[in-house]
């Protein structure tokens, strides 16, 4: 097994669209929390901007965070978004041990 895998997730809405973003993660957070390998899955609207989201997930490793991108319900969740996101959310994927 890979070491644990952490995100940050950058999401913006198209304008006036971010209560259904919340609506949404409402619905996935419960089951992939219940996930085998996750460890955090937390979304915070930034402040401010009813439309900016971050998504703060951690894996327990790579292949937990594999599974889950395979799950029937991510394949739904990510069809369904462009529905309401202006565009694709910004993946980024932290260095596992903090430098300080």
């Amino acid at each position: 097994m890979s070491q644990p895998i952490q995100l940050v997730i950058l999401i913006t809405t198209l304008p006036g669209r971010g209560q259904e973003q919340v609506t949404a993660f409402e619905r996935l957070s419960p089951i992939v929390r219940a996930e085998p390998g996750c460890l955090q899955y937390d979304m915070h609207q930034v402040s401010g901007a009813s439309d900016r989201f971050v998504l703060i997930e951690r894996w327990a490793s790579k292949e937990a965070l594999a599974a889950h991108d395979a799950t029937p319900h991510m394949i739904e969740a990510d069809a369904a978004s462009p529905a309401f996101r202006a565009g694709p959310a910004e993946v980024i994927q932290l260095v596992a041990e903090p430098l300080a």
